[in-house]
């Protein structure tokens, strides 16, 4: 390992993803790492691309999503395609974020207001158990 390389336990470390994780990944074509025998070595950009990788993940982009984005990477046009594409992905995204959110402050507040239903009949009935001893 040099500073330009990483070994796969050093990724795993480095960005707390198991060998499986960075296997699949590479299996899946986001990322490339060296090849020495059965040894990975991931380079820099392999760094790079893992830290988008994940970036996307949390942020629900699909696997598929995420290596289209990545292979924008060298148009040429320093990244303004891929920059233009990400933006485009990363609003459609984030207008699901906020219907699902919105659906969940309902699905909250009905769950709050059952409740609410629910603890006002289990003290009607302790009061009517109190009140027959």
């Amino acid at each position: 390992m040099t500073d330009e390389t990483m070994t796969i336990r050093a990724m795993c470390d480095a960005f707390d993803v198991t060998p499986r994780t960075l296997r699949f990944y590479e299996a899946k074509e986001l990322l490339f790492p060296l090849r020495i025998g059965q040894k990975r070595l991931f380079t820099k950009r392999d760094r790079a691309r893992l830290k988008l990788i994940l970036k996307g993940k949390r942020f629900g982009f699909s696997l598929e999503e995420i290596r289209q984005l990545l292979d924008l990477y060298d148009k040429g046009d320093n990244q303004r395609t891929q920059l233009t594409a990400a933006y485009s992905v990363a609003r459609s995204r984030l207008d699901e974020l906020e219907r699902q959110r919105a659906e969940l402050d309902v699905a909250i507040a009905d769950l709050k207001d059952m409740m609410k239903w629910g603890e006002e009949i289990i003290a009607q009935f302790d009061e009517r158990r109190a009140a027959t001893g």
